[in-house]
């Protein structure tokens, strides 16, 4: 006989976790004290913050395709991870967040840190639960795990009351044979249907997107639209989707979208979707197709029902998984045209991004990690003007991954990219991050030192907010208010944390202050001096203001 906790993690490496992360909290003792025993089969990374906690689950979930897991105590806890599932939701990132629960005989008394986690996470995720039951937990977080990885992944939320986890039980959970649900397939029909209407199309366009989306079957969609002469796009931040050196990827379709891929999703006469939510940033601001029926045919492909005709109405909606659908598409007969060709060639005049006006030009940094980072590389970057150069300017080949929120939060990319460390010790794993962004999770470099999970951070310094000020100098050109930055010595700051640390002041010292980096045993920062007048890769701050004067 054993208590509700024991239980519960007795569930979860039956299931086949391995790492969780989480703050440790009163409200979930029992299940610390199990996880005691299972160290190093199923790991307890510890984080300084539960929102950092929550990003590293989320990016784990999006990194290996099965749920993050993610533990805090109730209240404020549970809040404080909020914005990690929030952006696992906008990720279709597999995750499930368990918040240790006042027991049930307190309820509604405003008990110490209560919450209705179902009214607090009711809109934001998948499902929400709490298990009651000492002998239902099996049930309960197999099938949390079930509607995590089911459909269009997400995030679950698991309330454990105190009486629950306390409670003593005879119930155990079977190792169980996890393997992925078996994915919906495409009905035959319907890809005829789309085949013949791909076929006839003029000016084709394929995006893809979402989780889920295995090497073979990433690998089956490039050889489909390589063969067919159909050029590709990446749905925001999922561009490691699709291998950025083929010939048929044109880019990514997200914000800040590139004036060459605006014009290939307006002027499209026909779009295979694959496993697209259609978020704001993939079709900047709903304006490049028309809601709710689109003047270019659609031929929407995901595995939720939920997500087809949910904004645009398809001119054939296809329930598929994209790996069942990635395996049963063929190419089709289209000889190359100037609609394919000279969509490859705007991608590729796109990436020769002019010098900068900055003591450390980024154009010349991204083109110098170009030539030295391996091909599978691990990128993450958290929110700002800064993600344009790993998210728009750095080709992702085949076995390259990037970690990225879609739902725009400061402070992803140091926990995705610690994250990447633990899942992935060996590979190389490289954070780019602003000043700000940096900041929002700073302390979890401490995490990374203690889980042995210290990563390679860039952080681009330009003293402001820098979304907020382009914003501003377009709005309110001029009149600077809240978006200026005094920040601590980075380089100071890293190495108290046990990483490297420099200050890079001139670009020309780049090469060799990444060099150490790449040295170094115990992770980097390096502190990289940005202008701010260098807002964007193609104007500047002064030219923002200039152009808003008028």
């Amino acid at each position: 006989m054993g208590n509700g906790g024991e239980l519960l993690v007795q569930t979860l490496v039956n299931l086949g976790a391995t790492k969780s992360f989480g703050v440790p909290g009163e409200s979930y003792l029992p299940v610390l004290d199990a996880l005691y025993d299972t160290q190093g089969a199923f790991d307890f990374v510890l984080c300084r913050n539960e929102g950092g906690a929550s990003f590293m689950a989320s990016a784990y979930g999006k990194l290996t395709r099965t749920p993050g897991i993610c533990f805090v105590t109730r209240g404020p806890g549970a809040t404080n991870a909020s914005i990690g599932v929030h952006t696992a939701m906008q990720d279709s990132s597999p995750m499930i967040l368990f918040v240790g629960q006042i027991g049930t005989d307190l309820r509604e008394r405003e008990a110490f840190q209560e919450v209705d986690y179902r009214a607090v996470f009711g809109s934001m995720v998948k499902w929400v639960t709490e298990i009651e039951h000492t002998e239902r937990v099996p049930e309960l977080v197999a099938r949390a795990w079930k509607v995590a990885i089911s459909g269009r992944p997400g995030p679950v939320v698991v309330a454990l009351p105190e009486n629950t986890l306390n409670g003593s039980t005879d119930a155990v959970m079977p190792v169980a044979s996890v393997r992925p649900l078996a994915e919906p397939a495409p009905d035959p029909t319907a890809l005829a249907d789309a085949r013949a209407m791909l076929e006839a199309a003029k000016r084709p366009l394929m995006i893809v997107g979402g989780s889920m989306i295995s090497e073979d079957s990433q690998r089956r969609l490039e050889h489909f639209a390589q063969s067919s002469n159909i050029p590709a796009i990446a749905a925001f931040r999922y561009q490691d989707c699709f291998d950025n050196h083929s010939s048929a990827f044109c880019g990514e379709a997200g914000v800040g979208m590139p004036p060459h891929v605006q014009q290939l999703i307006r002027e499209a006469d026909t779009i295979l979707a694959v496993n697209v939510r259609f978020g704001e940033m993939t079709t900047n601001a709903y304006t490049l197709m028309d809601v709710p029926v689109p003047q270019q045919r659609l031929i929407h492909v995901h595995g939720a029902e939920s997500e087809l005709g949910k904004i645009y109405v398809p001119s054939i909606g296809i329930q598929a998984g994209p790996n069942a659908f990635a395996a049963a598409l063929e190419p089709i007969k289209r000889n190359p045209t100037d609609w394919s060709r000279e969509a490859r060639a705007r991608y590729e005049a796109f990436l020769d991004v002019p010098t900068q006006p900055s003591p450390v030009d980024m154009a010349a940094v991204i083109r110098h990690l170009r030539a030295v980072l391996p091909e599978d590389v691990i990128l993450t970057n958290g929110a700002g003007n800064f993600t344009v150069w790993p998210n728009k300017f750095f080709p992702l080949g085949p076995k390259a991954r990037l970690l990225a929120p879609q739902s725009g939060a400061m402070g992803y990319g140091v926990p995705a990219a610690i994250a990447a460390k633990v899942a992935h010790p060996g590979r190389r794993v490289v954070c780019f991050a602003g000043d700000g962004d940096f900041q929002m999770n700073c302390q979890e470099l401490a995490s990374a030192k203690q889980a042995g999970a210290q990563p390679i951070i860039l952080i681009l310094n330009n003293g402001i907010y820098g979304t907020i000020r382009a914003h501003q100098e377009t709005h309110f050109p001029g009149r600077v208010s809240g978006t200026t930055m005094e920040s601590p010595d980075f380089a100071k700051l890293a190495q108290s944390y046990g990483f490297h640390g420099e200050r890079v002041s001139r670009t020309e010292d780049f090469a060799a202050a990444f060099e150490r980096a790449l040295a170094s045993p115990t992770g980097a920062v390096l502190d990289l001096e940005i202008a701010a007048e260098a807002i964007t890769p193609a104007k500047t701050l002064s030219q923002i203001r200039a152009e808003n004067q008028r």
